[in-house]
């Protein structure tokens, strides 16, 4: 029997974009105040939640939340003092130190990663300008 000795398997010929091939992109310290939201009861109520992101990269971040609660797998962030909107997000991991981590359904562009690291306020990040003909 192939199958109990780890021999092939129909399967093990698949491949995923998503979770294969694509790159990893590094995550970047940083201090952002975020707001999750998502809709509760079906389709009846929306609801609201603030975080605080503490790492991101194009693909993905860590935020940590203020109180436990259970996220939902599926939801959108913003990042409001950086003006950044309805970014749709799934839940990958969740800690026990109150932190997630997600993953972003589309990338974030070098511009929009640059605007939410001026407005950071972690030290890292504190010598950031922001370039107002950019905008």
């Amino acid at each position: 029997m192939a199958l109990a000795t780890g021999g092939s398997h129909f399967l093990k010929k698949e491949e995923s974009f998503m979770y294969d091939r694509e790159i990893r992109f590094r995550m970047e310290d940083t201090m952002n105040a975020g707001r999750i939201e998502y809709t509760e009861k079906g389709m009846t109520h929306m609801a609201s939640r603030r975080c605080d992101i503490i790492r991101i990269s194009q693909s993905g971040a860590i935020i940590a939340l203020l109180t436990q609660y259970n996220l939902p797998k599926q939801f959108y962030l913003d990042i409001p003092d950086a003006r950044i909107t309805k970014v749709g997000s799934l839940l990958m991991k969740t800690f026990s130190n109150n932190t997630a981590e997600v993953r972003f359904l589309r990338l974030l562009t070098q511009k929009e990663l640059d605007r939410i690291f001026v407005f950071s306020t972690h030290p890292a990040h504190k010598d950031r300008v922001l370039d107002v003909r950019s905008w």
